[in-house]
């Protein structure tokens, strides 16, 4: 496949996702650590080209090792209260001072005319202003936190005048009191609740980390919240990691449909994320990355695409396209951003309280993740035969028999098949047979 086909291929798979992410409001966090980074350019590149395709863009910045460097060559002593700064008032210079130059150098990025890059004569308008106002984080453990505070309010009326007027709103991690002091505030703590007040339909955290891996040190694409709360419990993350993965959690818990880690160094990364089926860092929400439900007349095209190449492989056999609208009763789909990932069939057999799994299928870019994608499918099937009172489910496979015996499933003789279904089977294809008894739930 040549590079032009390959990117005309990757275009034409983006196009359900600009459609779906059009005019929604995305809030970005991006750390002080990212902003030393050499791929900050190609970041800041990514979220204009979001703004292009009519995302509505929140970017709130961090400067926490911007802060640390002001505050050691003022010759000033750090001060923290459970990983928290004390920011006392030579402190609080030091972090206006920090956070104005930050900000100076996020604008220069998004600057107009910018030769030799994506920008180039595109008109991005980033605007800033006195957007939160903030209070003071208080005495804990009788420790006076004195400028550091925490958000007070988010002028959302005034950020949504901002988003409709095409600009990307850019949210420094300071606050003012209805008095006018300033106080020092946690740009992750600060994005959730920008997120929050906004009713944004996204919050995405950029990160060393490319995307979490469970304890078995694999990727994880996705994560529900109650998953990622054990992973936060139980795994090992350095504390900033560890507060932007926290703050992800908030943000799902408090109503923002998805969350989003995505790695720093990646060139690209936010793009893929977005973008792709397959992703390339880690979405946290609420009702998991896919959404699995029973298919209908209009998921026939989508299933068809799904399994003609296993057909043709002879991976699955083949169904006309007829059959499948005649039985698309029996099909359950999985869905991402309305486009079909997978799909699984279940054949209950007449007079016997037994039925057969059939048909399941994955998107090409989630078969690295079949443990959950396929796993998600074939429960959805067990609990579906549950309500029918089927007490034991069949299938046949020629490929994938080690996988079915991980999902519980155990091999078979063909003469254990119900009749009905025997008197069918094809002994030149020799498929496996596999069953597994289902268990009633407790």
């Amino acid at each position: 496949m040549t590079d032009s086909t390959q990117y005309a291929r990757w275009f034409r798979d983006s196009t359900p996702y600009i459609s779906a992410h059009r005019h929604k409001t995305f809030v970005v966090m991006v750390g002080g650590d990212a902003i030393v980074h050499d791929n900050i350019t190609h970041i800041v590149h990514d979220l204009a080209l979001l703004s292009v395709l009519g995302v509505r863009v929140v970017l709130v910045h961090g400067a926490r090792p911007q802060i640390d460097a002001a505050v050691a060559a003022a010759g000033l002593e750090p001060r923290f209260h459970d990983h928290r700064r004390i920011t006392d008032q030579p402190t609080i210079e030091q972090v206006e001072a920090a956070v104005a130059r930050v900000r100076v150098r996020i604008e220069g990025l998004f600057s107009m005319g910018l030769p030799n890059t994506p920008l180039h004569n595109t008109k991005i308008h980033v605007l800033s202003g006195n957007l939160v106002t903030a209070r003071p984080f208080g005495v804990i453990d009788g420790v006076d936190h004195l400028f550091t505070g925490r958000v007070r309010r988010i002028h959302s009326e005034r950020i949504h005048q901002l988003l409709n007027e095409r600009c990307i709103v850019l949210i420094s991690p300071l606050g003012y009191s209805p008095s006018g002091e300033p106080f020092n505030l946690s740009s992750e703590e600060l994005a959730t609740d920008v997120a929050i007040a906004l009713g944004a339909d996204k919050l995405i955290a950029f990160d060393t980390l490319s995307a979490i891996v469970d304890a078995d040190g694999k990727p994880r694409s996705d994560l529900s919240p109650s998953e990622l709360d054990t992973l936060l419990d139980t795994g090992s993350f350095d504390a900033a990691t560890r507060l932007r993965l926290s703050e992800l959690l908030r943000a799902c818990r408090a109503g923002v449909p998805r969350a989003h880690l995505v790695g720093y160094p990646d060139d690209g990364a936010l793009l893929r994320e977005l973008f792709t089926a397959a992703g390339c860092g880690t979405q946290i929400s609420e009702d998991g990355f896919e959404h699995i439900r029973r298919a209908t007349a209009e998921d026939v095209a989508g299933i068809v695409e799904l399994i003609r190449p296993l057909e043709n492989a002879g991976v699955l056999v083949r169904r006309p396209r007829d059959r499948l609208e005649r039985e698309i009763d029996r099909f359950f789909v999985a869905e991402l951003d309305g486009n079909i990932i997978g799909c699984c069939a279940l054949y209950p057999f007449d007079d016997s309280r037994a039925g057969e799994l059939a048909c399941l299928a994955i998107h090409p870019s989630y078969r690295l993740d079949t443990t959950q994608h396929g796993a998600a499918l074939v429960r959805k099937v067990e609990a579906e035969a549950r309500r029918l009172g089927l007490e034991q489910l069949f299938l046949l496979t020629t490929h994938t028999r080690d996988w079915f015996k991980e999902q519980g499933f155990a091999e078979v003789s063909v003469d254990d098949l119900p009749a009905p279904r025997k008197a069918m089977y094809n002994y030149q294809r020799n498929s496996a047979v596999m069953a597994k008894a289902l268990k009633k739930p407790a």
